[in-house]
C-alpha cells in the first residue's frame, strides 16, 4: 500500500471511530470512568464578505481512549 497524506488521514479517522465505539461499549463500566472523561475542542470560523457568507462549526471530543486510538492508527500507518 502506498503511503501518502490521504492514507494517514484515513487511518486517523478510523482510529477515532474505533475508539469512540470502544468508549460507547465501556460506558456502563464504572472502573473505566477515567478513560471516558471527555474534553471538547471547538472551532467556529465565520465571515461575511458581501458576496459570500460562511459559518463553519467543528467540534472534537477527546478522551484518553481516543488518544490511544490515534496512537494505534499512527503505529499501524508506520508499519505499512
Amino acid at each position: 500500500m502506498k503511503k501518502n497524506g490521504l492514507t494517514l488521514v484515513l487511518f486517523l479517522l478510523l482510529g477515532l471511530v474505533a475508539a469512540s465505539i470502544v468508549s460507547g461499549l465501556l460506558e456502563p463500566v464504572d472502573a473505566a470512568a477515567f478513560f471516558l472523561r471527555t474534553t471538547s475542542v471547538s472551532w467556529d470560523p465565520a465571515a461575511d464578505l458581501n458576496f459570500i457568507k460562511y459559518n463553519i462549526s467543528i467540534q472534537i471530543k477527546l478522551n484518553i481512549l481516543s488518544l490511544m486510538g490515534l496512537a494505534a492508527a499512527v503505529w499501524l500507518y508506520r508499519k505499512l
